[in-house]
């Protein structure tokens, strides 16, 4: 297996807390995915669910050797929790970044508290290492 690249994040709930409530919508739509913003609304602790999430985009891009930038989207990186083991789908402009960047799959984890929530991605070549089957890129 080889590393393309490591990407980390740590974020505050309370800032994203706070961007929720002043954006509502908005700032939902254009961080989050319909089934990212269906799963956090649906657990306890959403306000942390929603913030490590968006660590987990963050770390996601830093795998790929950058951060957000403009001709990239958020939703461009999916995350999904829901059977236990976080899986990353990436499409779109980001997609190709990762096709670049000779990445064929990025693994994740995630972590939360009442104050943080932190993610961790690493980037690994195209041969996927055994037991992540699912992990998946779009595009």
């Amino acid at each position: 297996m080889d590393i393309v690249g490591l990407g980390t994040q740590v974020l505050e709930c309370a800032r994203v807390r706070k961007l929720i409530e002043k954006h509502e919508e908005v700032f939902l739509r254009q961080v989050y995915t319909q089934r990212e913003v269906r799963s956090c609304n649906g657990k306890a602790q959403t306000t942390e669910q929603f913030t490590a999430v968006w660590a987990a985009k963050e770390a996601a891009f830093r795998s790929l050797g950058t951060s957000w930038k403009r001709g990239m989207s958020w939703t461009d990186v999916e995350i999904d929790c829901e059977n236990g083991t976080p899986r990353v789908t990436i499409t779109a402009a980001t997609a190709e970044l990762m096709k670049t960047r000779g990445a064929g799959v990025i693994l994740l984890t995630m972590a939360h508290c009442r104050n943080f929530a932190t993610a961790t991605a690493i980037a690994v070549g195209s041969h996927l290492p055994r037991g992540n089957e699912d992990t998946q890129l779009d595009g």
